[in-house]
């Protein structure tokens, strides 16, 4: 049966300059025998305690900022899985990786992860970076927001590659359109819903 696991994992986040701690979610979706794990933050070995013994088809970067790509290269090279990430993430992911290391698929608004017999829609969310996705399960009642959409608001911009006009444009466009009851996974902190956010943000 498909379900969502969660952990969290402490470490920094740097950009523009300046380094902040920070703490991640992670996230995997699957059921007991396959999984994906959306985003790679700071710890593989964290990452894969959620995980388990169940094979990972992928991983999926909902953005580029280091925070939630920095440990991709390495989950990858331990598990076979590919990244897949926006290509409109290319500037920010090479500034943690450089130019010589590469995710493996490209992301689409519209595209379907499959995974366990069901599947992870992605909406494409520029705002908070130009890439940014969120990933829908409809058979969870759940979408997965990255650093699109926080309980209490929308994500930071302000930095290089942001753009707060388009964050909440994105936000009213894509999320906004899932039922009220769809429950809201954030990179950083605790889960909201549609609903409680589309009240804020009017």
């Amino acid at each position: 049966m498909l379900r969502v696991d969660h952990g969290v994992v402490s470490g920094t986040f740097s950009l523009d300059g300046q380094t902040f701690d920070v703490d991640n979610n992670i996230w995997v979706v699957g059921d007991d025998e396959e999984c994906v794990v959306i985003d790679a933050p700071h710890d593989v070995d964290a990452i894969l305690k959620v995980v388990g013994d169940r094979r990972l088809v992928a991983i999926v970067c909902t953005h580029a900022h280091d925070d939630h790509v920095r440990m991709a290269p390495e989950l990858r090279e331990r598990t076979g899985a590919p990244i897949l990430l926006h290509p409109a993430e290319w500037p920010l992911w090479e500034l943690t990786h450089g130019s010589d290391v590469w995710w493996n698929i490209d992301l689409a608004d519209g595209a379907r992860i499959e995974v366990a017999g069901s599947a992870l829609t992605v909406l494409h969310t520029p705002g908070h970076a130009p890439g940014a996705v969120c990933l829908h399960v409809p058979e969870l009642d759940c979408v997965f927001t990255g650093d699109t959409l926080f309980n209490g608001g929308p994500g930071a911009t302000g930095r290089s590659y942001s753009d707060a006009d388009l964050i909440v444009e994105s936000i009213r466009a894509k999320l906004f359109a899932l039922p009220p009851s769809t429950v809201v996974h954030t990179g950083h902190g605790d889960d909201t819903t549609i609903g409680a956010e589309a009240d804020r943000l009017t």
